[in-house]
């Protein structure tokens, strides 16, 4: 498990990691980013670092860093 970072720049509404999310930590935020689609936003006290949201997500927004500092990135 680790911490989520998101870059909102590559984010189209899709809503995808929003429904994989299982601990409901993911929403639409009422920014918008360079393309006019409003972006996600996280809850860091929900989030656990699981992975879920980087898993679906087509447009490479989720980056996880785990304990050890190592990053993953879609």
């Amino acid at each position: 498990m680790g911490k989520i970072s998101l870059n909102t720049g590559y984010c189209k509404s899709c809503g995808l990691c929003i429904r994989a999310c299982t601990r409901g930590a993911l929403s639409i935020s009422g920014k918008t980013n360079e393309k006019g689609y409003r972006v996600i936003a996280a809850d860091d006290m929900k989030c656990v670092g699981c992975g879920l949201c980087y898993t679906v997500c087509p447009d490479y927004v989720f980056t996880i860093e785990d304990q050890t500092g190592s990053e993953w990135t879609v």
